[in-house]
């Protein structure tokens, strides 16, 4: 569960500040001030888990939407707890009709620009033409080009002064075009390397590249074909579905499942823009996935979390990929060599080999143990 952090707590300090901000830092014991008329208006919270948590429990209508599967369902659960009386609500649409009324935007800032771009242009595009956005992070973390693309929508930006290794950006007045341009996200590109159309969005990971870890593991199950009554597979961790789109034109029954929300959409726009059918789920690696139930797994695990290195998640996939497999099924992986996963895959799923490897990554076959 998600408590408020020295960020948080700099955001709703900063958002207090604002004309017209609907909310402040009583989360942290201080007084909200500022508050004007907008005081009943929704606050969007993206990416910000513990803000939306603590903003429910001050009796604040919030809206919230972030890319992880895991954030969101925090937030519901989160509130249950504070005792919310009204649950924020999850914006599953930047069409969603309740956005016109949003004032304030209160936001994580993520460390990919792509995402941050695709944020902050649908709040300028989506939100009340007086939108302000407070946006923080840990000052380590954060680049000039935050600002640059905050100012390529708002015509006023501004930071915060640093407060316990903390910095908050201030962004307002949408730029006029940003009402009437046409979306910049999704994007679509060729990639001859995997003779595909990507099509990817800003939170979507390596974009529209073939990644070096990618492309050692396409390299080898690009190949493989479905025998009969055997055709059901799951690209674990799909990103823009490049391993799905591969192996579904091969004929294999494919899910694409993550737990990131940029990356299932992504997935599912790769397979339309090249003609596959590719289904996707959003999920919590393989763990409600039945047992026992797929022939193949195909699987480029991570090992970040936001900005902190962690296995964890792939550790997760790993083990739920085991559970999922039938006995004899395939699990193909492709990983950084210095990573410890290979006792696991041996361990958890089954007899393991080293099939490929560079400078950088491994690619490993594992048979799910009778």
């Amino acid at each position: 569960m998600h408590t408020p952090d020295a960020v948080d707590e700099l955001i709703l300090t900063e958002a207090a500040t604002v004309d017209g901000s609907p909310t402040g830092s009583r989360a942290t014991g201080t007084p909200a001030t500022g508050a004007t008329s907008g005081a009943d208006a929704p606050v969007l919270c993206l990416d910000a888990p513990a803000l939306a948590v603590a903003l429910a429990g001050q009796g604040r209508t919030v809206l919230h939407r972030a890319d992880l599967l895991a954030d969101e369902l925090d937030v519901a659960a989160g509130a249950t707890d504070a005792g919310a009386a009204v649950a924020p609500r999850v914006v599953e649409s930047w069409d969603d009709p309740g956005l016109a009324d949003v004032r304030l935007v209160l936001l994580r800032l993520p460390a990919n620009l792509n995402a941050l771009d695709e944020l902050v242009e649908a709040v300028a595009a989506h939100c009340h033409p007086e939108v302000r956005i407070v946006a923080g992070a840990r000052v380590k973390h954060m680049t000039r080009g935050m600002n640059e693309v905050l100012a390529a929508h708002f015509a006023e930006v501004r930071a915060s002064l640093g407060v316990r290794k903390c910095r908050v950006l201030h962004a307002a007045a949408p730029l006029p075009a940003a009402r009437t341009a046409a979306a910049a996200w999704p994007r679509s590109a060729a990639l001859p390397e995997a003779d595909l159309t990507v099509v990817t969005y800003g939170a979507t990971f390596a974009g529209n590249r073939l990644d070096p870890g990618t492309r050692l593991l396409l390299d080898r199950v690009d190949g493989l074909r479905p025998a009969a009554g055997a055709d059901r597979a799951v690209d674990l961790g799909c990103g823009s579905g490049i391993l799905a789109a591969a192996l579904a034109r091969h004929g294999w029954r494919v899910t694409g499942v993550d737990t990131s929300r940029a990356a299932v959409a992504a997935t599912a726009a790769t397979a339309a823009a090249n003609g596959l059918t590719v289904a996707v789920r959003r999920a919590d690696a393989l763990a409600d996935w039945p047992a026992a139930d797929l022939d193949l797994v195909v699987c480029n695990p991570p090992f970040h979390v936001g900005t902190a290195k962690d296995s964890t998640p792939a550790f997760r996939m790993i083990r739920t990929a085991a559970r999922a497999l039938r006995p004899g099924g395939d699990l193909w992986c492709v990983y950084n060599a210095h990573l410890p996963y290979l006792p696991t895959l041996r361990r958890d799923v089954g007899p393991t080999e080293i099939v490929a490897r560079d400078r950088s990554y491994l690619v490993t076959h594992s048979v799910r143990a009778r």
